[in-house]
Parts: C-alpha cells; sequence; structure tokens
C-alpha cells in the first residue's frame, strides 16, 4: 500500500468514527395527522396556512396541493442521482435498462456481461476471461495498490453517500410531516365544504330567482367536482406518506449499511492491508526457497544422473577392451573352422581326381571296347560281297 492511501486512511480514520457515532431523527409530533380542533396552536397556525392554498375556483391548486412540500426532497434526490450510471443501481437499474431498451428496440441480453454464454461462445472461446490471465503477470505491489486505492474511493464515495442520506432523510422526515400537516388541511377543507360551504350552496340555489337557478346549480356542481377533485388528491396524500413512512426506515437501513462498510473498509485499509503485504513478502521468500530448492534437487539429480550413467558406460566399455584386449590374433575357434574347411576341400579335391580317374579308366575301357565292336562289325560286312561293305570297310583305318 502507498503511503499516500495509508495516509488519506489514517486521516479518514476520525471522520468514520464521527460519521458512525451520528443518529439519525425520529419523527416528531407534527408528523402525525391530527384534527384541526385537537392540534396545538402552533399546529392548528400551520394547518390554516396550508389549508389558505387551496382555492376550490382554481383547479390547477387542488391538483397541486401539497406539491411544494416535495420540492426540496426531489433535490436532494436529483443531486444523488447525477452522474450514477446505470450499472451502478442494481436490479432498479436492471429494471430501468430493461424499460428503455424495450422502448428503443433493442435486446439487452447481448450486452450483459453477466449473462451465461452461449455454447457456440464456448465452443470458440468467446467472452473468455482473460482478466485472470492478464492479472497473473502483473506485479504484485501495483495490485496491491490498485485494491487499496481502489478501496479508498469506495470509502469516499460511501461517506459522501452517508452524508447525502442525513440530508435525504431530514427532508423525507420534513416531507412526511408537511404531508400530515396538508392531508389535516385538506380533510378540514373537506369538512368545511360538507358541513358549510355546499350546504350553504344548495341552499343558495333553492333560494335563487329560476332565472339564476342554473347558474347557480352548475356552480354547485362544480364546487362538488372540485370537492371529489381534492378528496381524490387528499387520499394520493395518505397514500404518498404511507410510502414516505417506509422510506424513512429503508434510508435509515442503507445508511447503517454503509457505515458498516465505511467501517470494515477502513480496518481493512489500516490493518489488513498490511498484513497482506506481509504474508505475501512471506509468500515471495517461500516461493524463492521452493524454487531455489527445486534447482539444487535438479542439480543433484542431475548429478546423480551422470555418475550412474557414467558408471554404466565406463562398465560396458570396460568390458569391449578387455574382451579385444584377451582376444588372439585369430579365433582358435576361427581357426579350427578354418582348418576343417581347408582338410575338407582337399579331401573333396582328391575323391574329385579319384572319381575322375575312375571315369576316364571306365571310359577308355569303353572306348577300347566300342573300338573293337565297330572294328568287328566292319569285318564282318566286307566278307559280304556287295559294294557297301567294301566301301564301309575301307573307310574304317587299320
Amino acid at each position: 500500500m502507498t503511503e499516500d492511501v495509508r495516509a488519506k486512511a489514517q486521516a479518514t480514520l476520525a471522520e468514520v468514527e464521527a460519521v458512525s457515532k451520528q443518529v439519525l431523527p425520529a419523527p416528531t409530533e407534527a408528523a402525525e395527522v391530527t384534527k384541526l380542533s385537537d392540534a396545538p396552536t402552533p399546529v392548528a397556525e400551520e394547518i390554516r396556512k396550508r389549508m389558505s392554498e387551496i382555492d376550490m375556483a382554481n383547479t390547477q391548486s387542488i391538483i397541486s396541493f401539497g406539491s411544494n412540500a416535495q420540492g426540496e426532497l426531489q433535490v436532494i434526490s436529483q443531486s444523488m442521482l447525477s452522474g450514477v450510471r446505470n450499472k451502478d443501481v442494481g436490479p432498479a437499474g436492471d429494471s430501468l435498462r430493461q424499460i428503455v431498451t424495450t422502448i428503443r428496440g433493442f435486446s439487452v441480453n447481448e450486452l450483459d456481461v453477466r449473462r451465461k454464454r452461449s455454447w457456440w461462445e464456448k465452443l470458440t472461446g468467446r467472452a473468455a476471461p482473460f482478466a485472470q490471465f492478464v492479472a497473473r503477470y502483473e506485479e504484485v505491489q501495483g495490485q496491491i495498490d490498485r485494491v487499496t486505492e481502489d478501496l479508498d474511493q469506495h470509502q469516499h464515495k460511501l461517506l459522501i453517500d452517508i452524508k447525502s442520506l442525513d440530508q435525504l432523510y431530514a427532508k423525507t422526515l420534513t416531507f412526511y410531516e408537511e404531508l400530515a400537516l396538508y392531508i389535516s388541511a385538506g380533510e378540514e377543507k373537506l369538512k368545511e365544504l360538507d358541513e358549510t360551504t355546499i350546504p350553504a350552496k344548495e341552499a343558495e340555489v333553492k333560494a335563487a330567482p329560476e332565472d339564476d337557478q342554473v347558474i347557480r346549480a352548475q356552480e354547485l356542481r362544480d364546487l362538488r367536482a372540485a370537492r371529489d377533485d381534492l378528496e381524490r388528491r387528499v387520499h394520493d396524500l395518505k397514500l404518498t406518506r404511507q410510502v414516505t413512512m417506509q422510506s424513512l426506515p429503508s434510508i435509515r437501513l442503507v445508511q447503517e449499511n454503509d457505515k458498516s462498510l465505511v467501517t470494515k473498509i477502513n480496518s481493512t485499509l489500516v490493518n489488513t492491508v498490511p498484513l497482506w503485504e506481509t504474508q505475501l513478502a512471506q509468500a515471495v521468500t517461500i516461493q524463492r526457497s521452493r524454487e531455489a530448492a527445486e534447482s539444487v534437487r535438479a542439480a543433484n539429480d542431475l548429478t546423480n544422473e551422470l555418475l550412474t550413467a557414467n558408471a554404466k558406460n565406463l562398465q560396458e566399455a570396460n568390458k569391449v577392451v578387455r574382451t579385444e584386449m584377451e582376444r588372439g590374433v585369430f579365433d582358435i575357434e576361427k581357426v579350427k573352422e578354418a582348418n576343417d574347411t581347408l582338410i575338407a576341400t582337399i579331401n573333396e579335391s582328391l575323391q574329385i581326381a579319384d572319381d575322375g580317374k575312375k571315369k576316364r579308366a571306365a571310359a577308355e575301357e569303353e572306348l577300347v571296347k566300342m573300338e573293337h565292336d565297330l572294328r568287328d562289325t566292319l569285318a564282318s560286312a566286307k566278307a559280304r560281297a556287295d559294294g557297301v561293305g567294301d566301301n564301309a570297310g575301307t573307310a574304317v583305318p587299320r
């Protein structure tokens, strides 16, 4: 938390305590609807004063009867609503916004950030909570300062609202008391009309000449109509008084809630936020220690892995080297195999040579036999006395 916000919180503490101790006044005896005959002299004078505002011949005076009492109350309400956005009014603002958007002709649901996303928006990732992603990379101290500044602004707004609610309550209470006077004045005027003015007017109509009776009767009807208008106006004032009476405890309740919030916010700024900073500082140290320990563990794990890998590599390399060192120039198995192959080759060659000799000797014997057979055949052919044998016998060498 910045020093400026801390100083503001300390300076506001006295104002918060003063506001918390302030008690709103309760309605006085003037707030009761009292008959003129039973009212104390000051109250009776106020009732007569308001009765004088009624002009039965002027409809506008009847319609606006009691409206002057609401002037100051309206000024306070307008000043409190000045600059307030529709979103700050809550459910009432939602209702008002719905009315306005209905009149303007477009749907408010499309602009409501609190509505549930459709399945298509969920599928495409639309309206995702991007703020959490952004906040992850912001500085912690900056976030704390932003939170404290927001709390300080809320505190000052609530203090202004509490003071405004004081004025609103006072003006509402005055309006409530004024309504009682106007209701008493209206009822007294109605009583006067019913008991005195209208009967007198009826007698005047009856006593009037025949030529004036139509005019007098119309005046009587106008008077009775004005009387009914006044009765309806008094009834409206009674309803307004009832609503106003309900608003008094509502204002007090809202103000008490605001006072509690201001006290809580101030306590948060003065006491809680420094604890946040202390705890977050510890969390930073713990996290850094955790990261350092993880780095050391990773280094140790790497060292152990290297030692194990090097030992295994050494074992395998040593096995290969020692095996090669202990081997001769030629492996005895291979030499024996080559020797056996060579002997087999020699024996095979000798066997092939012997078989060749035998085959050649047999061939020579066969050739000699064939030669003898051929000679014998030719000799027997020569002995025949034909030309064929002679020719054939002379063709064979002797």
